[in-house]
């Protein structure tokens, strides 16, 4: 892809806990990209992203985001700070015209999703790019999958099955991630992910959904202050789209003793495929060939790629995003598609809640 804009792109990074850490290893690594600013209000945080950049010359730190905002002349803001903070410190990124990267879920509700769609078309700036941190779509296994959807190697696509088993949720400062009014939700806050791969591979817009799930192992005898964490850790969800393709989430939290953490299987009319996350695995059987009959393909990443979490996922966003920025482009994962995933999980829980099918529009409304 040719480059229209060849400069060093200048980085400020609103909280340095896991994935704040994260983004500042990919940056590091990248050529034309400076790091000038890193904000967090955790102390031992931000000794955290001192360390990891070597104590690099040219950087500052803040303990507040404005005065960061006001004080430093970055290009780029990646907000990667607890979740319902997301909401707050994104109208005061948007105002200052910046491009920026959103870690998701862009936010805990659909409401704070709309009003920043609203101040982004209210503050907006030519060629400003805002993304949304959902780079699932991008790690290498799911990716293939979406390549070989794309050249028809299953038919049209009927059905997508998403199963995630793994450990539960990590310690966070003040324990932030172990209640709802927090994270969005369990099925927000992690499974955002999902619905926008969903969404990609069906190729299509979700209608309705019907989700059953429970709190029924993890936390169970935490307490905080009082408070016993309600957080869902294990969940079935149901994603019926506009073109007829139906779509499943299985998540269970308290599923350590797995092979693989995710495992993706889409099915067509003329084959299947799957991707087996942790082995990076991905797995073609088509129906003219008869029962049983698959090839595996190992999926390697690029040489140049960090591979860090989720399997170099994120280092190949900010390449993506580095690129749209560049040629003045607009963002591939925009604040749309940071909204819709976010309406998935919040019309899961409602309907867990409610014990019946919801449809999209009433949560959009």
């Amino acid at each position: 892809m040719p480059i229209a804009d060849a400069r060093v792109l200048k980085y400020a990074i609103i909280g340095s806990g896991m994935m704040g850490l994260e983004h500042i290893r990919n940056l590091v690594e990248m050529p034309e990209v400076q790091i000038v600013a890193v904000c967090d209000p955790h102390t031992p945080s931000l000794e955290k992203a001192r360390r990891a950049l070597n104590r690099m010359e040219g950087v500052r730190y803040f303990a507040n985001h404005v005065e960061m905002l006001n004080h430093c002349q970055a290009d780029v803001v990646v907000i990667a700070t607890p979740n319902h903070t997301h909401f707050h410190i994104a109208k005061d990124v948007l105002k200052s015209g910046k491009h920026i990267l959103i870690e998701k879920p862009l936010c805990i509700t659909v409401a704070e999703c709309l009003e920043l769609e609203q101040i982004e078309a209210a503050t907006t700036v030519e060629d400003r790019v805002v993304w949304v941190g959902l780079e699932y779509r991008y790690m290498a296994p799911t990716a293939r999958v979406k390549q070989e959807i794309d050249k028809g190697t299953i038919g049209n696509v009927q059905m997508v099955s998403i199963r995630e088993h793994r450990y539960p949720f990590l310690e966070k400062v003040d324990d932030w991630n172990r209640f709802n009014a927090n994270t969005g939700g369990t099925l927000v806050e992690k499974c955002c992910h999902f619905f926008d791969l969903m969404c990609i591979l069906a190729n299509s817009s979700p209608v309705s959904v019907m989700a059953s799930g429970s709190q029924d192992v993890n936390h169970l005898s935490e307490n905080y202050g009082g408070r016993t964490p309600d957080i869902l850790d294990n969940a079935y969800v149901i994603v019926n789209f506009e073109n007829g393709v139906r779509g499943m989430l299985d998540l269970c939290m308290f599923a350590e003793a797995s092979k693989n953490e995710q495992e993706i299987c889409v099915v067509g009319d003329k084959g299947k495929i799957e991707a087996m996350i942790s082995e990076s695995i991905v797995r073609i059987g088509k129906r003219k060939n008869g029962y049983g009959t698959f090839q595996d393909f190992p999926i390697e990443l690029e040489e140049d790629v960090v591979q860090g979490f989720h399997h170099g996922a994120s280092f190949k966003e900010h390449r993506f995003m580095q690129a749209a920025i560049r040629n003045r482009q607009k963002a591939e994962v925009g604040l749309r598609e940071g909204l819709i995933s976010v309406a998935i999980g919040q019309a899961a829980h409602l309907s867990i809640e409610q014990s019946r099918l919801v449809l999209i529009s009433e949560v959009l409304e």
